[in-house]
């Protein structure tokens, strides 16, 4: 019996000195996915219609953005603007992105190039172009210009960040100019 103890005994040191010695294993919280970034080929890229009338565009996307309650996305860039190609690359293959953009705007891509500078746009909306492209204008569904956005601030690495342009498209959806939810203000 005395031998069955000692075994007993034993075996238990053995294991609370296995227990003080293994090391925990910690698990990472796990890291939010990022868009996979693809270089855009710029020999197909052919967003921007340098011919479209786009007062007569921005013009329907007012009737659009009205009746369903969204505001107004003016993508102004160009062609042979790779940073437009990037942002148009990224918005359309990230599925969080997309959503919010297809929610609560109505996109119109102005073109700028040697074609067509659209200097009345430029001129109405009070010269994005400074920016530099794309540059980007939020209205609301009457026209009116709620915000000019330059690119580069929601850059990151060769791409854009996607906390960045989401925190963005949040800011200026229809509903954060909502003034029901800033009741508290008063």
């Amino acid at each position: 019996m005395k031998k069955i103890l000692l075994v007993i005994a034993i075996f238990s040191l053995c294991e609370l000195k296995a227990q003080q010695t293994t090391p925990l294993i910690k698990l990472e919280p796990a890291k939010p996915t990022e868009t996979k970034y693809i270089e855009p080929d710029m020999k197909t890229f052919n967003l921007y219609n340098p011919y479209e009338n786009v007062d007569s565009a921005i013009n329907a996307a007012e009737k659009i953005a009205a009746k369903e309650g969204k505001h107004i996305f003016l993508q102004m860039g160009g062609n042979w603007c790779i940073w437009c190609a990037r942002f148009n690359a990224f918005t359309t293959s990230d599925k969080k992105i997309d959503s919010i953009m297809k929610a609560n705007y109505v996109v119109v891509h102005v073109n700028y190039s040697k074609e067509n500078k659209n200097k009345s746009i430029q001129e109405k909306y009070e010269y994005p172009a400074r920016f530099g492209f794309p540059v980007f204008v939020i209205l609301d569904a009457k026209g009116k210009r709620l915000h000019t956005q330059n690119s580069s601030y929601l850059e990151k690495d060769k791409n854009y960040s996607k906390e960045k342009v989401f925190e963005f498209f949040e800011s200026w959806a229809p509903d954060a100019l909502n003034a029901k939810k800033y009741d508290w203000l008063n």
